[in-house]
């Protein structure tokens, strides 16, 4: 019995890929008989015809390989992360005339925000995503107040609604992610509070921090990482519950390999660039152990923790192939703030992830600001030094080290 090419070729194919249901153990039926033809006598003075070739065989895992799909892996992912945002107050009107009497010059209360923005576009101009704070309500209009008359240590901010288009454009066409897990985002009451999310998401900024489960942001390749905010304010899941953080950040990395989590915590001011492993008190409160925080994150499955609040530059550490950003400081801060040093340096951090969450590459790029929030790049790169140092201190033998420009390397 006989059995052709093309049937063992499709035999093949039906037990590699699977398809067309089960394949019959009976043999195949032979083919019938062909009539034998007789041989072609040449005739005289012709020459006689060539021998007929017989046919090469089927290839099948060429057959099976031509049906095959490729799926490309996707690609690194660049991620750049600032500190604290506020681009003006209209909580509080009188501020610009307190600048002008410090500058010695008239201070716009509310100046174009893609203006003010603007210096910063180099820093974040080979982001796929850009990670910010969003330090204060975003709106218009009436808002119950905040502080108590005659208090020093409350502020209320909130940022003109143009804010919001301003924080999607100026990184364009990377996508921009606002944290709204801080103390500040509550400064307009409950319904400003609701307002800064609706004005961030009409304009195309998408938000984290509201609550437990990860903000989803497509990457160029269209996958997604996966971004956490906490703080240990009202708003914003609580970071000194470790428990429920590992809960939070490993349901996160169930469903992506890359997971961003910041971190709003933390004692204020020049006299806060150290991170102690215990928790922080200010104005009363609990703020938290950040490094207690950023460790049980990463254990969960974090890739990067970023983290501000403390309004200065804080130590990086290297957390086995994760990396954690203790604070970047103030951004761009124009409004009621102190920018006398160090709260005038800040940074920002761009960080590439590979497909599997893994940090491949780490960059400090300095930036500083003159009052009453003008920012700049740094070509002193003070921001990168000032960190190197601290991580250092703060962190010996994890610690993170900032050398030539402004590369993010292991210190051992």
């Amino acid at each position: 019995m006989r059995i052709s090419a093309a049937a063992v070729v499709t035999t093949l194919l039906l037990l590699l890929t699977g398809c067309g249901g089960a394949v019959s153990e009976a043999p195949e039926a032979p083919e019938p008989a062909k009539p034998e033809t007789p041989p072609v006598e040449p005739q005289p003075g012709e020459p006689a015809p060539p021998p007929e070739e017989e046919p090469a065989p089927a290839d099948s895992q060429l057959a099976v390989d031509s049906l095959a799909i490729s799926v490309e892996p996707p690609p690194d992912l660049r991620i750049c992360a600032g500190g604290d945002v506020l681009i003006g107050n209209n909580l509080d009107t009188l501020w610009a005339g307190r600048a002008s009497q410090r500058v010695g010059y008239y201070v716009v209360p509310f100046p174009d925000p893609n203006e003010l923005l603007s210096p910063l576009r180099p820093l974040v101009d080979d982001s796929d995503i850009v990670l910010l704070n969003i330090e204060g309500a975003i709106g218009a209009g009436p808002a119950p107040a905040k502080c108590r008359p005659g208090s020093t240590r409350c502020y209320a901010f909130r940022q003109p609604v143009s804010t919001a288009a301003a924080l999607r454009r100026f990184a364009e066409p990377a996508s921009v992610v606002g944290n709204v897990a801080n103390n500040h985002a509550l400064d307009a009451g409950i319904a400003g509070y609701g307002a800064t999310i609706d004005h961030l998401r009409q304009a195309g900024v998408h938000v984290t921090g509201t609550d437990t489960l990860a903000t989803l942001v497509p990457s160029p390749a269209g996958d997604t990482v996966a971004i956490l905010g906490f703080s240990p304010f009202v708003a914003g899941p609580d970071p000194r519950d470790l428990a429920a953080v590992r809960r939070h950040v490993a349901r996160a990395a169930r469903h992506s390999p890359r997971v961003v989590v910041t971190m709003h915590m933390g004692a204020e001011g020049g006299d806060a660039q150290r991170t102690p492993n215990e928790a922080e008190q200010m104005f009363g409160e609990d703020r938290g152990n950040s490094v207690a925080f950023a460790h049980a994150a990463v254990e969960a499955g974090a890739s990067l923790v970023v983290g501000h609040g403390p309004h200065v530059l804080r130590a990086v550490e290297w957390v086995g192939d994760a990396l954690v950003l203790y604070s970047l400081g103030n951004t761009l801060t124009y409004g009621p703030f102190n920018l006398s040093e160090p709260s005038n340096i800040g940074a920002i951090a761009c960080v590439t992830l590979d497909r599997e969450g893994r940090v491949t590459a780490a960059v400090l790029r300095s930036a500083f600001q003159v009052p009453p929030g003008i920012v700049a790049a740094d070509p002193d790169h003070r921001g990168a030094a000032l960190i190197d140092s601290l991580s250092a201190l703060d962190f010996p033998g994890t610690g993170a080290r900032i050398v030539a420009d402004s590369l993010v390397t292991r210190r051992q």
